[in-house]
């Protein structure tokens, strides 16, 4: 896997670009009384490359085009599939532990957060478009956590292998500390103060023990 084409990218960053298809497909059961639609990712492939690409026509946003699954066996029935071309994958090396993440999980995968743009209608209502594709597990991490659209789909044994590559020059995790034991932590009470413990034994208050004469 090279950079992408694009030379304004490829002498800063490593930069693959991709095809994301994004499915619209009804919605099925009770909901359907309140949403007839819904978009969800279907696919990211790399993209062939594109000797025409230029940095003016990389930095405006794709136009979608309808196409047919490839799977004809898995379509799901009254959906249309949109194909949103050339996004680019950029790698930095500042986020090198994000992509160490995504290699060592179960399944590597390509992440898509996509918005709903009131500006290109279909049948009326706004398409899904994909807004940056990552391979980031922190990329995803933040964005759900600011409650965006995201969606994954594994990524294929060539990217896995550009990924790789990049973490194994790049990556360095970071020292393990060791750990201190627990009986040097110093105890506190309830209330977070310091408490001090005495090794002398508790002597019995009021004097001896002997029987009165």
């Amino acid at each position: 896997m090279t950079s992408d084409s694009n030379p304004t990218l490829a002498t800063t960053r490593p930069t693959m670009r991709v095809d994301v298809v994004m499915r619209r497909e009804p919605v099925t059961g009770p909901m359907s009384r309140w949403q007839s639609w819904r978009w969800v990712l279907g696919d990211v492939m790399p993209h062939a490359p594109d000797a025409t690409l230029d940095a003016e026509s990389a930095s405006l946003a794709p136009l979608p085009e309808a196409v047919e699954p490839v799977a004809v066996e898995h379509a799901v029935a009254g959906a249309s599939h949109w194909l949103f071309p050339a996004l680019p994958v950029t790698l930095f090396r500042d986020d090198a532990e994000g992509y160490f993440l995504n290699l060592n999980s179960p399944q590597p995968c390509f992440w898509v957060f996509w918005r709903l743009d009131d500006a290109r209608l279909l049948d009326g209502e706004a398409m899904a478009v994909p807004q940056i594709v990552t391979l980031s597990y922190h990329d995803a991490g933040r964005w759900l956590d600011a409650q965006e659209r995201v969606d994954q789909v594994p990524a294929p044994p060539e990217v896995v292998e550009w990924l790789a590559a990049f973490v194994q020059t790049h990556y360095q995790p970071e020292p393990k500390r060791r750990k201190r034991p627990d009986s040097f932590k110093p105890l506190t009470d309830r209330f977070g103060q310091p408490v001090r413990i005495s090794t002398e034994k508790s002597k019995r208050s009021g004097g001896g023990g002997g029987h009165g004469g």
